[in-house]
């Protein structure tokens, strides 16, 4: 028999869930109730399931989570509300008898990650977090050639990622612009790539110092920059000749998830970056020391002309090189703001691409082939659910991240954030995490 699912938090990421479950997994899966405060979401959702071919589902309120799981004999949640929520929610699951697979990041602060793990050694549930980047067949490329030893012992990492002016513009203007809700970038975006450096080099962070701030977006910025007066957001208030405003009547699931779904909790979708209120920082650095001796030198960047990533893995026999060109330009108005597409640009010097390359000690540089992935996140996604829903199996890369892998990636961001407001580098263990780092 399928195990019984219900999504908690019915907002955009959650769709890729439902049609998972109806499209690719309805031998392993079955979605028995949605769960969300806000009643427009639920009803998106529900229209979605029915366009599946699904049942007409139960639906709760967040108040609800107990006595849902208890009437539908749920088995597992998949959370996929705001990052805030986490600690709260994936700990009443595991009390109330229901496994949980959330989205990352795990949490967003020490307490939360404390709530999530008393909470499991309470309750004996399990928890997985669904860091899909691991899955990438470029990331698990590199993380095969620093496993096969080809560069030796690895000695220090440097990661670049820049979000450019559409992908990384939208986190200013949803909830993820206030750091109380999602622990800044340096959570809810870099959890992701901390995740990978653990993975990618076997190893575990024990002291971080960072350094960054918010000067890019905001009012302060804007006017700075002369910018003038600005809207407060891009629907009705906005000119479709600003490329920095969302507009919510362009997109027919944004219109349906959040400008129709506004009147039930005043959430707004599509606030300007150039506001007032924004908490979080667009430019960050990281320096962080690992058990292993290894050394991490990270930055992020949040509104760069492109998207992408490149990674250097240094060792005692050579050096990895790995370059990503998610999206070489933002030149139309035709993309999805929250994911990278994989258009190729004609003509552009910057053209989207990656490429893994491979330089031991006197020796030339060779290239490693890279697998082509099908589907988000460099073909990450599909993976992670056949994991999700069927099992790992015998998984000789370890890509499959539990609730250790959670806490070790959020380890890195939370310290980071302490760092930025103290100043002064961050051990690790003094954050007392659970004791699962």
């Amino acid at each position: 028999m399928p195990r019984r699912y219900a999504v908690a938090g019915t907002g955009s990421r959650a769709r890729a869930y439902v049609r998972a479950i109806f499209e690719e997994h309805p031998e392993e899966a079955q979605l028995v109730a949605l769960l969300d405060p806000n009643q427009g979401r639920l009803a998106f959702h529900q229209r979605y399931v029915k366009e599946l071919g699904g049942p007409e589902l139960p639906q709760y309120g967040a108040d609800d989570l107990e006595r849902m799981i208890k009437e539908q004999s749920v088995d597992r949640v998949v959370v996929t509300s705001p990052d805030y929520t986490h600690a709260a929610v994936v700990s009443r699951i595991l009390r109330a008898g229901a496994d949980v697979i959330v989205e990352k990041p795990l949490t967003i602060d020490a307490d939360g990650t404390r709530q999530i793990v008393a909470a499991m050694n309470e309750s004996g549930k399990s928890v997985v977090v669904t860091f899909n980047y691991r899955y990438s067949p470029r990331n698990s490329a590199l993380r095969q050639v620093i496993a096969d030893g080809e560069i030796g012992t690895v000695t220090s990492v440097e990661f670049q990622w820049v979000l450019d002016t559409r992908h990384g513009a939208d986190y200013f203007r949803r909830w993820h612009r206030e750091k109380k809700n999602s622990g800044g970038l340096m959570v809810h975006k870099a959890s992701h790539h901390f995740d990978l450096v653990n993975w990618w080099i076997a190893s575990k962070p024990t002291k971080v110092y960072a350094s960054g701030g918010l000067f890019f977006y905001g009012a302060d910025n804007a006017a700075a920059r002369g910018l003038g007066q600005r809207p407060a957001r891009g629907t009705i208030e906005g000119s479709a000749n600003d490329p920095w405003l969302l507009d919510l009547r362009t997109d027919e699931i944004n219109r349906q998830l959040y400008l129709d779904s506004e009147q039930y909790d005043g959430y707004l979708r599509d606030q300007d970056v150039f506001g007032p209120g924004i908490t979080i920082e667009d430019n960050m650095a990281v320096v962080a020391e690992y058990a292993s001796g290894a050394r991490l030198s990270y930055s992020l960047n949040a509104h760069s002309p492109w998207e992408g990533y490149r990674v250097s893995v240094n060792g005692t026999e050579g050096r990895a090189e790995l370059e990503v060109i998610e999206r070489a330009a933002v030149i139309d108005d035709q993309i999805d703001p929250s994911y990278p597409s994989d258009r190729v640009i004609s003509g552009d010097v910057r053209s989207n691409g990656e490429r893994l390359l491979l330089q031991k000690h006197w020796a030339p540089a060779v290239e490693v082939e890279i697998p082509r992935g099908v589907g988000g996140h460099g073909g990450g996604d599909r993976l992670l659910y056949d994991d999700l829903f069927k099992g790992p199996g015998n998984d000789p890369l370890g890509r499959a991240a539990d609730v250790h892998d959670g806490v070790r990636a959020v380890a890195v961001g939370i310290a980071a954030n302490q760092s930025l407001a103290t100043g002064q580098p961050v051990v690790i263990a003094d954050l007392e995490l659970g004791g699962w780092v």
